[in-house]
């Protein structure tokens, strides 16, 4: 494709928001880009120099910047990854672009549709590939029952419902998370573990037809868990969603702030000939960590199917499922896989805006009807 560099063995990667302190790109990126082959992170940049080069040190990657344009214009990157806060995804990815390389960004792309619009619009103007973290489709308990439903497992799909609990946006929250209280920074329960979610409900049963939505916020206030803070909530803590899938199955989702000591991830589908559950610790669906569950013709019981062993094509992360960048992993693998062969599986910039005009539309719906 005009514009995007041909892939090296290993693709250099540059991550933006890689801390000596934790987060997601240390327990969930590195781990997981480290545990394949074709790929070696060659820089990171983070709020300053003096912690990117604490970051560089404790993880030894080679060149550490206190700036994202230091680390956009080396020739050692190839592959950008975005891992901070949803509000500077487009600043991010947009000086990425501009410097002709590849972007994988955490998902949600940007900060609302209109941003994430721009960015697809723009890479796919330069013609460099991208990529969006929505790794729940990556996850092999996930891909499994996306097969069994188009193996014939359940028959015709009559219909599917999903509870679950957002784990955040309950009734205490760590003071580093106060931002996803605030719908305008753009990462609410409705963005992240429900967008995650709903992008693989999608992925094995097909996209919403027709649907209705309520978004309500039942907590108007939280508690800061380290200060004893109280913090108001204006972002959605109940997300009611039904509708119609393609093919006619209704849908049914259900997600509520905080855990709840009863479920806190239950995702049943019915057919004509049996049906299948997944079940798990929290809403957070791109983690991976569910059990499948399914019965069909004659049997009365749910038995639990243990996800095969031809879905698990990371022998080094064997035993670590629990891990977060075990899901991770797997993403990885497809996109250096489409890099490799020129094929287009791993969800890009595209795919995210489609998911994006899902949540708009939702939003839409709760509001107007």
């Amino acid at each position: 494709m005009p514009g995007t560099p041909s892939p090296r063995t290993p693709i250099g990667v540059g991550i933006i928001g890689l801390s000596a302190s934790g987060g997601w790109a240390a327990t969930a990126h590195l781990p997981a880009l480290r545990a394949l082959d074709g790929f070696e992170v060659r820089a990171l940049s983070a709020s300053s120099a003096a912690s990117a080069k604490a970051a560089g040190e404790k993880y030894g990657i080679p060149l550490a910047f206190g700036t994202h344009e230091e680390l956009v214009r080396r020739d050692e990157v190839d592959l950008v990854v975005i891992t901070v806060k949803v509000p500077q995804h487009r600043e991010l990815a947009l000086a990425a672009l501009h410097a002709g390389k590849m972007v994988l960004s955490e998902w949600p792309l940007g900060n609302g549709l209109a941003e994430a619009e721009e960015l697809a619009a723009l890479a796919e103007s330069r013609g460099l590939r991208t990529f969006v973290g929505l790794q729940a489709r990556s996850a092999p308990p996930v891909r499994y029952v996306r097969d069994l439903i188009a193996s014939g497992y359940v028959g015709e799909v009559l219909s599917t419902s999903i509870i679950a609990s957002g784990r955040g946006w309950g009734g205490d929250i760590p003071g580093r998370n106060a931002y996803t209280l605030d719908p305008a920074n753009g990462a609410t329960m409705l963005t992240i573990p429900f967008g995650h979610t709903i992008d693989a409900l999608t992925m094995a049963l097909g996209e919403f037809t027709d649907l209705g939505a309520t978004l309500a916020t039942r907590r108007t206030s939280v508690r800061d868990e380290t200060t004893g803070e109280i913090l108001p909530m204006n972002a959605p803590d109940q997300l009611a969603l039904n509708g119609m899938l393609e093919g006619g199955a209704v849908a049914s989702v259900h997600f509520r702030g905080g855990l709840s000591r009863a479920t806190d991830f239950h995702w049943e589908i019915n057919g004509t000939e049996g049906d299948l559950l997944l079940t798990g610790a929290s809403g957070h669906l791109q983690f991976g960590q569910v059990t499948v569950h399914g019965a069909r013709g004659k049997e009365t019981t749910l038995k639990e199917l243990p996800v095969p062993t031809s879905y698990e094509t990371l022998p080094q992360l064997a035993g670590r499922r629990t891990e977060m960048a075990y899901t991770v992993a797997h993403s990885y693998e497809q996109i250096h896989a489409d890099l490799t062969h020129g094929t287009h599986h791993a969800p890009d910039f595209a795919h995210a805006v489609r998911r994006h005009r899902l949540l708009d539309r939702i939003e839409r719906a709760a509001t107007h009807g």
